[in-house]
């Protein structure tokens, strides 16, 4: 069920890069392994996935220790983190999705032993029960972490609406790659800025039509039947 799960993601991802002319090795799936036990998602690292996903710190550590066998597991924070929990989380992971205050980033500094790769999370659409900075706030909140040498920022993150058309949905995203853009322009050291995580398993396609490089997918590899 799994592995013809992931063939159809593949073949999505490659007909979403074939329309815009993107090389499919551009965009790197992570699974989000949330709604599953470790035995499950061992079973996507088995066939060939390394980019593994949870929203919660707990989960992570716990999978993390379950599959610690493999240690070619990139592991990605895509969820909120609060400050008290950066020291236990911050130092297990590669990726942190969800950077959206100085006062978490200075804790990052804090705590981390070594560059955390970040995306700044951006909340496009408005809604209020999304986190994330404005596009305004972005070029002034990059600005304020070029001190903080254990922060690279290496890219953007958003999300889209759950209920939105496909017009609306690229219209985001076509303005986080707008965004990603002008910071990488600023060419910084501490935020090359490169990368767009955007995509989940509803609207991956049109994330990778708008630019995605990292797609964030877990129902449409794990859903039955």
């Amino acid at each position: 069920m799994i592995a013809d799960n992931l063939h159809t993601v593949k073949q999505e991802i490659q007909e979403s890069c074939a329309l815009v002319s993107r090389n499919p090795k551009d965009v790197t799936l992570i699974a989000v392994t949330k709604s599953v036990d470790s035995l499950t998602a061992e079973e996507l690292v088995k066939l060939g996935i390394t980019n593994l996903a949870e929203n919660r710190v707990d989960k992570l550590l716990e999978k993390k220790e379950s599959l610690s066998q493999y240690s070619n597991i990139s592991w990605h924070l895509i969820g909120n983190l609060q400050r008290r929990k950066v020291k236990s989380i911050i130092n297990h992971i590669d990726y942190f999705h969800a950077l959206d205050s100085l006062r978490l980033a200075q804790e990052i500094q804090k705590r981390a032993s070594h560059k955390v790769n970040c995306f700044i999370e951006i909340n496009i659409s408005g809604e209020e029960s999304k986190h994330g900075i404005t596009p305004d706030e972005l070029l002034s909140f990059v600005h304020e972490l070029a001190d903080l040498s254990n922060v690279h920022v290496v890219g953007l993150m958003t999300m889209a609406p759950y209920d939105a058309d496909d017009e609306s949905i690229r219209s985001i995203f076509a303005t986080l790659k707008k965004l990603q853009e002008k910071i990488c322009s600023l060419k910084l050291k501490y935020a090359p800025c490169t990368e767009l995580s955007m995509g989940m398993s509803q609207d991956f396609p049109l994330a990778i039509i708008e630019g995605a490089t990292y797609i964030r997918v877990g129902t449409a590899l794990f859903k039955k039947g």
